[in-house]
């Protein structure tokens, strides 16, 4: 049985998750076409597994994206146009941000 739209469909753990939770800067600034762009970036690197994302009314959001190992997530980080995405996300996207990485060991689900 395949996951709900919204939810990531992920392998058997182990794998690694980056949370990135963030406060947005008023308006859009070209955010919706370079987080369309790194969406479609991602899904193209080795070691992707899968995302999660929301965002409320007020800017505050949380996106989960998934990884086979940390080597993935260095290249991801690593990668040029997510390091445009990143320096711009600092001078004009957000007010505050937090990145947290975690290896996922266990997982359960209602299904």
């Amino acid at each position: 049985m395949s996951a709900p739209q919204n939810f990531a469909v992920l392998p058997e753990t182990p794998y690694y998750a980056v949370i990135f939770s963030s406060q947005r800067t008023q308006g859009d600034l070209g955010y919706d076409a370079m987080s369309d762009r790194m969406v479609e970036l991602a899904v193209q690197q080795l070691g992707y597994l899968g995302a999660e994302s929301v965002r409320n009314a007020d800017g505050f959001g949380i996106t989960v994206s998934y990884w086979q190992d940390e080597a993935s997530i260095v290249a991801w980080k690593r990668h040029a146009e997510h390091r445009i995405a990143q320096e711009t996300g600092q001078t004009r996207w957000y007010e505050h941000y937090e990145t947290r990485v975690a290896k996922v060991e266990r997982a359960y689900s209602l299904k």
